[in-house]
């Protein structure tokens, strides 16, 4: 009679590493004798994660085979079910039954390493069939594969030259100065953003662009001396300014001086603001002693740097340069500043004559300020017949259309 057993169940704990069941990649093995058997386990025990990872060693006189409970090349078996072994102990006839593992072993072939393994399993699925092409592919599929990377070839080096010669126009010119210009770019159109503070609301014509948003009380504190010495210009004085070019609506102001001694003050410190925002619109590059010879105070020559300037890096040196939208920024404080100065009514042209810019862009300014235009002409018995075009501040504020040019279609005939 057959004597009978028991079975016993063991700590899975103590003896977790006991049982390891392997197979082999390219067959089985005829004498396990022959193999030298090494567990390794890892190190940081602490780590739930990493504490039951195990790499097994097959080692022979030929060859090494190697494999692990963890990565791409582990059997996901061993999350999926549990494996136990029974040994049996003849003496106590008791069965121990111990937990296992699987593992699949793969033989180490020298020579190969683990980053040409790591670059197939890498590979993406368009890598994988362009390698199929490659070796089995039809001679169009090759030609084409082959005109596809010269394509992506030239557009890389294309990417390249265009990220060099980027970098070589941020290092000369700055990138505030480019963000600036990208602005410019995109709104060379949109006016609206270069205005002074306007208040749509207001119940009276001062009050749209206050006065106050374009020169405060401690402006007018600071621009008092100078402002005094440009009512002591003599006739040769302004005549010399004259004919320098620019500050025609300066002069024109200079030479109709209010009588009442408070209107008069502040009529002459606007004018000689009038005329640093005029030599600022005709510069294109501001050094820290823009206005010095004109005898500008230090808080103004701050003030128009810090409003209408933009800083960029040279060589080493800040440098204030004067784009484009800072030019039509200047060209509106400026138009609502000879508002305040002439009871809401400007001349524009002279004054896109002393700023140097268009006409068209001195009403383009003026329209998107709101403001009514009106044209009028010299008197018959002066030389010069030129139109002037005027520009008047009036309640409601006037809404212009832009104007979109509209190619005609041409008829088939």
């Amino acid at each position: 009679m057959a004597a009978s057993c028991s079975i016993v169940c063991c700590n899975e704990e103590e003896v977790s590493d006991k049982a390891v069941v392997v197979q082999f990649s390219n067959g089985s093995v005829e004498d396990p004798d022959q193999l030298h058997f090494s567990v390794f386990k890892n190190t940081d025990e602490r780590n739930p994660r990493k504490k039951s990872r195990r790499i097994l060693v097959a080692e022979s006189d030929r060859l090494a085979y190697v494999g692990d409970n963890f990565g791409p090349g582990s059997m996901k078996c061993n999350n999926i079910c549990k494996y136990y072994v029974g040994v049996l102990n003849k003496e106590t006839m008791q069965m121990e039954m111990h937990n296992a593992q699987l593992f699949h072993l793969q033989p180490v072939i020298p020579g190969e390493t683990d980053s040409e393994k790591s670059l197939d399993t890498n590979l993406t699925y368009r890598e994988k069939v362009d390698s199929l092409i490659e070796a089995f592919g039809t001679n169009k599929q090759k030609r084409a594969l082959s005109s596809r990377r010269l394509n992506q070839v030239g557009s890389d080096a294309l990417h390249h030259a265009v990220d060099k010669a980027a970098d070589t126009v941020i290092e000369l010119k700055g990138l505030e100065a480019l963000q600036q210009e990208v602005a410019e770019s995109e709104s060379q159109g949109d006016v609206a953003l270069h205005l002074p503070p306007s208040n749509a609301q207001a119940d009276i014509p001062e009050n749209v662009y206050e006065f106050e948003s374009l020169l405060s009380s401690a402006d007018l504190e600071a621009l008092r001396d100078v402002g005094a010495k440009m009512a002591a210009l003599s006739p040769d004085e302004m005549q010399k300014m004259k004919d320098a070019g620019g500050n025609l609506c300066v002069i024109k102001h200079l030479e109709n001086l209010p009588q009442s001694v408070e209107a008069r003050e502040r009529i002459l410190c606007c004018s000689f603001y009038l005329s640093m925002l005029i030599h600022l619109a005709r510069e294109r590059r501001i050094n820290r002693k823009f206005g010095q010879e004109y005898g500008c105070p230090r808080s103004i020559q701050n003030k128009l740097l810090k409003t209408f300037t933009v800083e960029t890096y040279k060589n080493g040196s800040v440098q204030n340069v004067i784009p484009a939208s800072m030019r039509v920024k200047v060209a509106a404080y400026s138009l609502a500043l000879l508002l305040h100065m002439n009871f809401m009514s400007a001349n524009l042209t002279l004054l896109h004559r002393d700023l140097g810019i268009t006409e068209a862009r001195m009403i383009e300014v003026a329209k998107s300020m709101g403001l009514t235009l009106s044209k009028s002409s010299k008197a018959k018995g002066e030389a010069s017949l030129d139109d002037y075009k005027y520009a008047t501040l009036n309640l409601p504020l006037v809404k212009h259309d832009k104007f979109t040019m509209q190619r005609k279609r041409r008829k088939m005939r």
